[in-house]
């Protein structure tokens, strides 16, 4: 692999200069333009916010030499994905008021504004924070959303976790007071000029991270959250003394390393699922995730962007060398990983007895946008839910939405006010759709190659229509769709995965499992949206005729190989 320029890349120099991520956001707030310069936008990540144009028009304008039409994604961070009516009823509101009406959940369990002008960014921003939210950290070059499983069964082990959960995001939102003075009330919490970078960013010094860091912790037997695809994954460890006894958080598996993101013909980047690395007690959660921060703030490639995630670091220098730099860092010797149970990424669709005897509703939200459009009034009817019912809110890392604190009697009145309103219950959808999941990609990401969120309903109805044929209603398939290769639906460790290549074709993907515990394999490339279906028909009846009932989709091409699925896919090509 050649060894990029040791030359700092124009990102870094950007903080550097910025005074803690200040920078002349403000200045630029102050005028009555409809844009950020492109330094600006580097900083503006890290407050919460990706400057976006419409690229349906961006060719045309381009041509006419007029003006782009810009807007803002803004990103609300909600660790765990909880949020109690009053603050789902404000993003809702500020969806109408401010963005293009819809709200997008995030497969990081955030939420999505799209559409935002310039000139309403502060009051989206101060609205979200004045109702106990925040967009601090939700991008950039930091630590992002803090995922966990949402699942709000009766489970004090599960409350245990969320507290973990929020004490780890906590201890990583940046301390710089940029976002106070440019967003919220404009006073000066610290002076750039006056302190050391260290008693400003303790953890993220003057430059930050490298690049973007995630974090999740799943909950035993259920990977909801894809542990292995983040920097550090997180499994508890949760033991039982005794028939009758009380189970008892003892502890947490760390993983390290894992990242979805990868670059089309640049063979240095890949995916990687996160490798094991140590155990901690419950006390030593917030010390060991910290030390490994500070590692990957010290070590990290800041030369090139697109080498720069801790995997490649771990990659290049050893898992040995990396444990050695935590230790000094965490102040002690880790304990090896201890043995934990296979997981299982978790849905939570339909009817749950939760917490305090309350049931909680997981519905399918189709890549994670709520709009009201034609007859399927979704937006409508879960404010109307919210507004009524007062229910606590919870976001998955599929997209979905938990809607949680109903009585017995209080199900049948949500079940028909979700029919008033065109919603489906999860029973009605069929299991390859409900596994289903894409990113945005156009016409708002900067980065998307081709159509994603857009195409992906007319290649999942084509998929359901071959699932049929080859009678695999019953049998669980995953399927992910990505404009890109960047990964953000994590496509590289599921059954099937469709990465932007071209417009209009895609990278396939096969070989993954149901666990998230193995990464796919290319089969096929430039493949067309609209040719999906039909491509995968002979594998998928080759599969219902030869696995056994036990055995995934994912696990099944993994056990076949590349060579036989590429026989099967195009027999032409064998002959």
């Amino acid at each position: 692999m050649n060894e990029p320029s040791p030359k700092p890349s124009k990102v870094e120099m950007i903080k550097e200069s910025s005074r803690f991520l200040r920078g002349t956001l403000a200045d630029s707030l102050a005028q009555e333009t409809t844009h950020f310069s492109a330094d600006e936008t580097q900083l503006l990540k890290h407050h919460g916010s990706y400057q976006q144009d419409n690229r349906d028009s961006r060719a045309k304008l381009q041509k006419e030499k007029q003006e782009l039409e810009y807007s803002m994604m803004v990103r609300s961070k909600i660790p765990g994905g909880r949020m109690n009516a009053a603050q789902y009823l404000v993003h809702d509101d500020l969806a109408t008021r401010f963005a293009n009406g819809t709200l997008r959940i995030t497969d990081r369990q955030g939420i999505q504004f799209h559409g935002v002008l310039k000139k309403n960014m502060k009051s989206v921003i101060r609205t979200i924070n004045q109702n106990l939210g925040t967009t601090l950290g939700a991008c950039g070059d930091v630590v992002r959303n803090v995922m966990a499983c949402p699942a709000p069964f009766e489970n004090r082990i599960r409350t245990e976790i969320y507290r973990f959960c929020k004490a780890v995001s906590d201890q990583f939102l940046p301390q710089g007071g940029a976002y106070q003075e440019i967003w919220l009330n404009g006073e000066r919490m610290k002076d750039p000029a006056a302190l050391p970078a260290g008693a400003i960013e303790p953890v993220y010094g003057e430059v930050y991270l490298p690049r973007k860091f995630k974090i999740g912790i799943a909950f035993p037997g259920d990977n909801c959250i894809d542990v292995y695809s983040h920097d550090i994954g997180i499994i508890p460890e949760v033991r039982q003394e005794g028939e009758g006894a009380e189970a008892e958080l003892t502890g947490f598996n760390i993983l390290v390393g894992g990242g979805m993101g990868m670059t089309h013909g640049l063979a240095y980047t890949y995916p990687r699922l996160a490798s094991p690395f140590c155990f901690v007690a419950p006390g030593d959660l917030c010390a060991v995730t910290k030390a490994i921060v500070l590692v990957q703030r010290d070590f990290g490639n800041r030369a090139n962007r697109n080498n720069a995630r801790m995997k490649y670091l771990i990659d290049r220098r050893g898992l040995e060398w990396f444990r050695r730099e935590v230790e000094i860092r965490f102040g002690k010797k880790t304990e090896p990983v201890r043995p934990f149970l296979p997981q299982t990424i978790e849905t939570h669709h339909g009817w749950f007895l939760g917490a305090d005897r309350r049931w909680f509703l997981g519905l399918f939200i189709e890549n994670g946008r709520i709009k009201d459009e034609k007859g399927l009034r979704l937006k409508s009817g879960l404010r109307h839910i919210v507004e009524k019912y007062r229910c606590d809110v919870f976001l998955t890392p599929q997209q979905d939405i938990l809607l949680s604190g109903f009585s017995e009697s209080q199900k049948r009145e949500i079940e028909d006010c979700l029919k008033s309103f065109g919603i489906l219950l999860p029973e009605q959808l069929s299991n390859v759709l409900k596994d289903s999941m894409a990113c945005p990609a156009l016409p708002t990401c900067g980065l998307a190659i081709t159509e994603s969120e857009r195409v992906m309903p007319s290649v999942m109805a084509s998929l359901e229509k071959v699932i049929r044929k080859t009678g695999l209603e019953n049998r669980r398939i995953m399927v992910r769709m990505t404009g890109c290769p960047n990964g953000c639906a994590r496509p590289y460790n599921v059954d099937i995965g469709l990465v932007g290549r071209m417009p209009g074709a895609y990278t396939l993907f096969l070989g993954g499992s149901i666990r998230g515990d193995r990464l796919s394999f290319a089969v096929a490339d430039k493949v067309k949206a609209e040719e999906v279906a039909s491509t995968l028909e002979p594998l998928l009846a080759a599969f219902r005729k030869e696995a056994p009932a036990e055995e995934s989709f994912g696990d099944y091409c993994a056990r076949i190989g590349e060579a036989r699925i590429k026989t099967c896919l195009f027999p032409a090509a064998g002959k």
